[in-house]
């Protein structure tokens, strides 16, 4: 029976590369995927474009392709990503450019576009998160993007793609796309969509499928984390699913790995809801065929949601944090002088702080004050971290500034400040009819 193998080179912008040419090299793949977005993350990529017009994709684009080119070339692997980001036809020409440099021949890239839908939002459109109206956000709103399906993906790819970038594409899309074009099914195809989905939901974060997230020792253990191996799956033609990695990597892939992967981000098993299909995992069997060989069937489908959901990107002011610690006995009763110092100090400065909170790490930092002593020991070293949200950059420097003044307005022994100042993106969701999202396919030839 005829099988595509997948292989998943990330699972996150920040991901290691190593396995992803581990796969290129020895995984026998007929495509390598690299699924690198997340809400934040293209709000973050949309404001760097606004900085650089050249700019707003994956900052490790470069490197990763720079890696792995040579390989999936000589093999015939095809490289299926969003890494576009928010500029997916400046990280095609970046790729071409690249392959140029490499001397790897003809090569053909696809860049899929229309995701950023931020002209196309109606004022009146309710977020699902606060109730607030679209129209209400004003000037905060920084970027809106949909979440595309597989059809471009497949377009793409039925079109001679050797590489396909895409800005917003749902995780599991960049799957199934390259399944339904391999396999030619029609995108009503609802039960093959269904396992398709699967597919892709368990290969979409990479190591976690393979130990990474996973481990736990005496409890979950995983061999050879240190050179943890990146999924392959094998998707048969009649919809049975093999999961696997490169025999000698480490890891390890068992039904409890994809068991803790199937319900990962899933809010309700029975309907799952993406751009190309509303999944059902309800029935799925997973079951050890192999060493680190785990066959999982059974999922299902139905028709796809009206809408796509739209991941928006909003300016919500400033977080100014500061840290020290204190070591040695009484560092915790120390901590706490810090802390309720600080707590004084910003009250009295009278600054327009939100969200404030002092926590001791290694003490209560987690769980809260109170909560996280019972029964322990006190420990040796706690670190104190204070950090508010505020409108203005000039309040939330404050918080560092009062933290490193602990070192000699403060409690004995302070030391290892750090402060900094960051930009808080708010992320929220709205539905927006299907109709009004037009995805497109761009060609660059190498």
């Amino acid at each position: 029976m005829r099988q595509v193998r997948l292989g998943a080179g990330a699972g996150f912008s920040g991901d290691r590369i190593d396995p992803a040419v581990e796969l290129a090299e020895h995984g026998d793949l007929d495509y390598l995927v690299f699924e690198c977005l997340a809400e934040r993350t293209i709000a973050l990529a949309q404001q760097a474009r606004r900085r650089d017009p050249a700019g707003g994709f994956d900052p490790l684009l470069a490197a990763r392709f720079e890696a792995v080119l040579p390989a999936c070339r000589a093999r015939g692997t095809r490289i299926v990503t969003n890494m576009g980001a928010a500029n997916p036809l400046a990280a095609a020409e970046r790729v071409r450019e690249i392959a140029r440099q490499l001397g790897l021949g003809a090569l053909l890239i696809a860049a899929v576009t229309g995701d950023d839908v931020l002209a196309e939002l109606d004022r009146d459109t309710v977020l699902d998160e606060t109730g607030q109206r679209v129209g209400e956000l004003g000037d905060t709103l920084v970027s809106a993007n949909a979440y595309l399906g597989a059809e471009a993906i497949a377009a793409a790819l039925a079109g001679g793609a050797d590489i396909v970038i895409t800005g917003r594409a749902a995780d599991p899309s960049l799957y199934v796309g390259p399944l339904v074009h391999a396999f030619g099914w029609a995108f009503d195809d609802w039960q093959r969509l269904g396992q398709a989905t699967l597919a892709g939901h368990l290969l979409e974060c990479a190591g976690q499928v393979t130990g990474g997230y996973f481990a736990d020792p005496g409890y979950k253990d995983v061999p050879d984390l240190a050179r943890l191996g990146f999924p392959i799956g094998e998707f048969a033609e009649d919809g049975g699913l093999v999961v696997t990695k490169v025999a000698g990597s480490g890891g390890r892939v068992s039904p409890a790995t994809c068991k803790e992967q199937i319900l990962y981000e899933v809010h309700d098993p029975a309907r799952y809801l993406t751009p190309d299909v509303t999944a059902d995992f309800s029935q799925v069997a997973v079951e050890q065929i192999g060493p680190d060989r785990v066959r999982v069937v059974g999922a299902g489908g139905r028709a796809r949601p009206d809408g796509l959901k739209v991941s928006l990107g909003l300016m919500e002011g400033f977080t100014g944090e500061g840290q020290i610690s204190y070591a040695g006995a009484g560092a915790v009763a120390r901590g706490a002088l810090a802390r309720d110092i600080i707590r004084e100090r910003l009250a009295r400065a009278g600054l327009p702080l939100q969200e404030v909170r002092c926590d001791l790490i290694g003490l209560d930092a987690l769980h809260g004050e109170g909560l996280s002593r019972s029964g322990a020991a006190e420990p040796y070293e706690v670190r104190l971290r204070v950090a508010a949200r505020t409108t203005s950059a000039a309040a939330a420097a404050r918080i560092g500034e009062e933290v490193e003044a602990l070192y000699t307005n403060g409690p004995a022994g302070g030391g290892g400040v750090s402060r900094q100042v960051r930009e808080v993106l708010g992320v929220r969701s709205v539905m927006i009819p299907r109709e009004r999202v037009r995805p497109a396919v761009t060609w660059l030839e190498a």
